[in-house]
């Protein structure tokens, strides 16, 4: 399935938690780290354990639990009732932070996909080995708090962080793994976000995070192939089948001379197409 819009809601507030799936989004996280204050944590855990139990989402639910330090606790208790689909681990510093989740997972028997996010200056300059941790299922760039951390300045253009944002998709891109984009935290911007989000399908991000529901609909539409270029696929892949058969490498597809790069990005579109029809 598809990861192209990822919305956080609060895991102290099961009203919204249930009403998240509901909203269009490809996943759903339960937040038990940002979102809820230090002294709600522990009725945060039995709420989001709770929520889990209720519902039937035909979305990805995961759970996003606090830093490993504290994650045990977390688990514990969300753990308990029904799995998640997947877990989020905040503030991934390198693989050993993914390694350490994934052995308190499995002291619950809990296989799951680990979403590592990636929000740190350590995280940054060790994305590859992030990325390449077996439970590893995809990497998220965080970019509020690597901006506080190295005291950039945050701009609409993003141009602070664009190293950052390049290395996480790249290592995502080695591992074979999705890469999320970063927030738009400005939910109210429209604009601002479409723009965003085509910033980061232009780098090669598979989905993005988002805050507010209002934001799932311009995201997962960004991600969608338009149908003239699923057309235009269609048209590379069946000439490809069609120099195959005939020896040759490189062919023409609407006067343009197409070699093996623009195959790939002509699977890529329709590997995006077939998963947003299944979401």
């Amino acid at each position: 399935m598809a990861r192209r819009s990822v919305l956080f809601s609060p895991g102290d507030q099961p009203g919204l938690m249930r009403k998240a799936p509901a909203t269009g989004a490809d996943v759903v996280v339960f937040d038990l780290e940002d979102a809820v204050a230090s002294d709600a944590k522990a009725t945060a855990r039995e709420t989001v354990a709770d929520v889990l139990e209720d519902i039937d989402p035909d979305c990805e639910v995961c759970v996003r639990v606090n830093p490993t330090g504290i994650a045990a606790e977390d688990l514990s208790v969300v753990l308990s009732k029904t799995l998640p689909d997947s877990v989020m681990l905040p503030k991934v510093d390198g693989a050993d932070d993914v390694e350490t989740l994934t052995g308190l997972l499995a002291k619950y028997g809990a296989d799951l996909p680990v979403l590592a996010l990636v929000e740190s200056a350590a995280g940054v300059l060790h994305a590859e080995s992030i990325a390449a941790a077996d439970a590893t299922d995809a990497v998220l760039f965080g970019a509020e708090d690597l901006a506080a951390e190295v005291g950039a300045t945050r701009t609409a253009e993003g141009t602070e962080l664009l190293y950052a944002r390049q290395r996480v998709v790249t290592a995502a891109g080695a591992a074979g793994i999705d890469a999320i984009d970063t927030l738009w935290t400005d939910f109210e911007d429209t604009e601002g976000l479409r723009a965003d989000t085509e910033r980061g399908i232009e780098m090669g991000y598979d989905g993005k995070m988002v805050i507010h529901p209002s934001q799932v609909t311009v995201v997962n539409e960004a991600f969608t192939p338009a149908p003239e270029r699923v057309e235009w696929a269609e048209r590379v892949l069946d000439a490809r089948d069609r120099a195959a058969s005939e020896d040759r490498g490189v062919f023409e597809v609407d006067g343009e001379m197409i070699d093996a790069p623009l195959v790939t990005q002509a699977e890529r579109i329709l590997e995006r197409s077939v998963a947003a029809d299944e979401n």
